[in-house]
């Protein structure tokens, strides 16, 4: 599969890792958008949050667990983070492949854009 973040996991891209286990893999953001982002994808490829199954709960479940260490580790998660899921191209999805940005370091505004 051709997909980004796929090859990302497979590790034939280069990332900057910050957490891997056998069911996602976190990784800084090349663009961040806060002092913290980071990226936590599935091993599994899943296009869009429209493609998450039932057989798939747990694992997402699994995604924001991941997030919430990654929030602890680089001192975010006291004073506040936030965890995004984009869906579709309008939603500023731009790789095909879920994933969950981890977001902090600074205070967000509300609306997000």
């Amino acid at each position: 599969m051709d997909c980004l973040f796929c090859r990302i996991a497979r590790k034939e891209i280069p990332a900057k890792i910050v957490y891997e286990d056998g069911l996602v893999l976190a990784f800084e953001d090349v663009n961040p958008q806060a002092p913290v982002h980071v990226l936590v994808i599935p091993k599994k490829h899943i296009s869009t949050s429209l493609e998450i199954s039932d057989k798939d709960d747990a694992l997402i479940g699994y995604m924001v667990q991941a997030a919430n260490k990654i929030a602890r580790e680089r001192g975010i998660a006291e004073r506040g983070f936030r965890m995004v899921m984009n869906c579709n191209k309008d939603a500023g999805q731009s790789v095909f492949h879920i994933h969950m940005h981890v977001l902090g370091g600074r205070l967000l505004q509300w609306p997000p854009g």
